[in-house]
């Protein structure tokens, strides 16, 4: 499933197609892709402009001049591809061209940008775990109701991944993948995290956070190293695993970056290290670290 780097990154090459656009009508092919369509999508944002592209941890947010709010999630093969005048995607850096089985074209929306200039933006999903749905009038949605802090900025800082971990005896690596803790995190980056920060993830939570919960120097280089390890993948534009791609068409290449991720039996590269990197799985999930290192 894309991360949110991924999302991140199909955000950004959706922007300036999209943002101010006017949505003439927004075509359906299909009834449902994981849950139902919305009956009224194309009939409450025809004729409106979008005002921003924005999002929420893995959630792509539509919000039209009315607030209206219409959220897009990718599930685990789902993409974007902007198409202009007839012409085929923009290519980007490491472009390789989208595939455009129209028989995976299920959303279509149909736009006019302030210039004039038309196009089209198409959600393609093979295997349809995506979805799209309306947020109520004041823009709350269960699906993004208790999703915790961004792992963006600066807002997480090592104070307050203290106090969000205060107390906790899972794995570490399984309190950092709680939505309702830090929103957006997944099982690639919180790896690379937690390798960077030199940092167990079968230690227990809150192990590394002070008796009265206070931060330490382990929570400051975590939190530095959630920070860093986004920023560098969104900078890289996302990781190609499987059905990801940018909207664009291009290939993530972050992933000729993963310093642990997939790389079981291979040398750590932490400089005068020597392990390896072993991987073992925890619920249900694969994790790659180096123990020689990783304490």
């Amino acid at each position: 499933m894309p991360e949110l780097p991924e999302v991140e990154t199909v955000r950004r090459g959706l922007q300036p197609a999209m943002e101010g656009a006017a949505i003439l009508s927004v075509e359906t092919r299909r009834p449902d892709l994981r849950f139902a369509l919305p009956l009224d999508i194309s009939s409450r944002l025809a004729g409106q402009r979008i005002v921003s592209l924005g999002r929420r941890a893995k959630y792509l947010l539509v919000t039209a001049q009315d607030g209206t709010v219409l959220i897009c999630h990718l599930g685990m093969s789902g993409s974007f591809r902007v198409e202009e005048g007839g012409a085929g995607a923009t290519p980007g850096l490491f472009h390789y061209e989208r595939s455009k089985d129209t028989a995976h074209d299920h959303v279509l929306f149909h736009l006019e940008g302030s210039d004039g200039r038309r196009a089209r933006v198409v959600y393609n999903d093979p295997r349809r775990f995506g979805f799209m749905l309306f947020a109520a009038a004041d823009g709350s949605h269960p699906m993004l109701d208790g999703l915790g802090v961004e792992p963006t900025g600066n807002a997480l800082d090592g104070a307050l991944l203290a106090s969000l971990l205060a107390g906790r005896k899972t794995p570490l690596k399984a309190a950092l993948l709680d939505q309702s803790l830090i929103a957006g995190l997944g099982n690639i980056y919180v790896s690379e995290a937690l390798w960077r920060a030199g940092l167990s993830p079968r230690r227990a939570a809150g192990s590394i956070v002070t008796a009265a919960g206070g931060p330490t120097p382990r929570t400051e280089r975590l939190a530095a190293a959630v920070r860093s390890v986004i920023a560098d993948a969104i900078a890289a534009g996302g990781s190609s695993l499987r059905d990801y791609m940018h909207a664009d068409g291009s290939l993530g290449y972050f992933q000729h970056a993963f310093s642990v991720y997939d790389r079981e039996g291979e040398p750590c590269r932490k400089p005068g290290c020597g392990g390896h990197v072993g991987r073992i799985v925890q619920s249900g999930r694969s994790t790659f670290f180096c123990a020689a290192c990783q304490r």
